[in-house]
């Protein structure tokens, strides 16, 4: 989905394909005529962006065969589709019945992970729209804190790898003409876990095409306020890659057992949701729902937030909710004044059969309407900020 912002740029709308799990082209092609087209139907649109999810093995097939990459494209075309970014974060393995922290591997310190984000650059410079010249990819934030952060040469490692990056972006522009960027995705428990952490090592870097992706779920689980954490990104001046709209799950009384027990229905085993709460000490922590809900190792005494992506439409019922005013003010700075601080917009509740039963779609069909659903408010925000939905 496309929409005119009022200085005249295009701002574009997309929903992520992590939501669907698919390691080859071929299940790739099946989330294209299965999901994305449905949705595209239920929206009443004759284009849809997706930002796309292309795990390694379909990576690898695209790069190594220009026909398998020129079908892609014409399918895309076929169906109405639209692809401006990808989703670079996992590599492989998202649709395993236990991810956890194996999504955070390769990381930047493994030549994989660079091998892996060069692939997706050059894929998304073929699959732009013949009217876009700028595309984005988001990445895992360095890595996993341990044990990154107690190596003394992982910085470096990681920092030579984006150089690397920075310099084939480069010359990918100048051989396609496509601009693309990467963004990393700050996210808790990570080594960069905070737009904040972002500044120092992207400083470093100085390159205009490393940038960060902002997600609005990981935004507030961290309890970073939106505004201070968008102006400390333009004061350093690092550019805002993409963000993803999502929210976060949000429980206003902890200590209370009716809360405990409605978290505890979310603390599932596939994918880690790591949980954080503000004291007076600062922000503390846990790697996952259950070690938070189940034990003492997370203060009760103030709110909790989880790193759950709940539906942006359907918040949880009572006592718990999510942190929709969070996307609500992020996406207000970031394209509600006079020039939008990015172009590329994109929901990302990859957790829909992660929900607690009662909640998950039992069709695809109930898939499709959710999804369609939260792009339809999502566009209503925008069209609220000045933006005009474009055909």
């Amino acid at each position: 989905m496309r929409f005119r912002h009022p200085d005249g740029s295009t701002v574009h709308l997309a929903y992520c394909t992590n939501v669907h799990p698919a390691e080859t082209l071929d299940g790739v092609r099946a989330q294209l005529r299965d999901h994305c087209e449905p949705v595209r139907r239920r929206l009443g649109r004759d284009r849809l962006g997706i930002g796309l999810w292309l795990a390694r093995q379909a990576s690898r097939v695209l790069i190594n065969d220009p026909a398998e990459l020129r079908g892609l494209r014409a399918e895309l075309d076929g169906r109405g589709l639209e692809v401006v970014t990808l989703n670079g974060f996992p590599y492989e393995g998202f649709g395993a019945d236990e991810v956890k922290y194996r999504v955070y591997r390769p990381d930047w310190t493994e030549p994989d992970r660079l091998a892996h984000t060069t692939d997706l650059a050059r894929l998304l410079a073929a699959l732009l729209p013949d009217d876009v010249t700028e595309g984005t990819v988001s990445t895992l934030p360095l890595a996993w804190r341990t044990p990154y952060d107690r190596d003394p040469a992982a910085a470096r490692t990681a920092r030579s790898a984006l150089l690397t990056l920075a310099q084939r972006l480069d010359a990918l522009a100048e051989l396609t003409g496509k601009s693309v960027r990467i963004g990393l995705e700050p996210e808790p428990g990570c080594t960069v876990e905070t737009t904040a952490d972002a500044i120092a090592p992207l400083t470093g870097i100085g390159h205009d095409r490393i940038g960060v992706c902002v997600d609005t779920c990981h935004l507030a689980t961290s309890f970073e306020d939106p505004g201070t954490a968008l102006d400390a990104l333009t004061a350093a001046g690092l550019r805002v890659v993409k963000a993803q709209l999502s929210a976060a799950l949000h429980a206003e009384h902890p200590h209370l057992p009716e809360v405990r027990a409605a978290l505890a229905d979310f603390a599932e085993p596939r994918f880690l949701h790591q949980t954080r709460t503000r004291t007076a000490a600062g922000l503390q922590g846990t790697d996952d729902l259950g070690e938070a809900v189940h034990g003492r190792a997370l203060p009760d005494g103030a709110p909790w937030r989880a790193h759950f992506h709940v539906p942006l439409h359907a918040p949880p019922a009572p006592p718990l909710t999510s942190t929709l005013p969070v996307l609500r003010a992020a996406l207000a700075r970031l394209v509600g004044g006079p020039a939008p601080l990015t172009r590329h917009l994109e929901v990302e509740t990859y957790t829909w059969q992660a929900l607690p039963a009662a909640l998950r779609p039992r069709t695809r069909s109930q898939l499709c309407d959710g999804i369609a659903a939260e792009l339809t408010l999502a566009r209503d925000l925008l069209v609220d900020l000045g933006l005009k939905e474009l055909p």
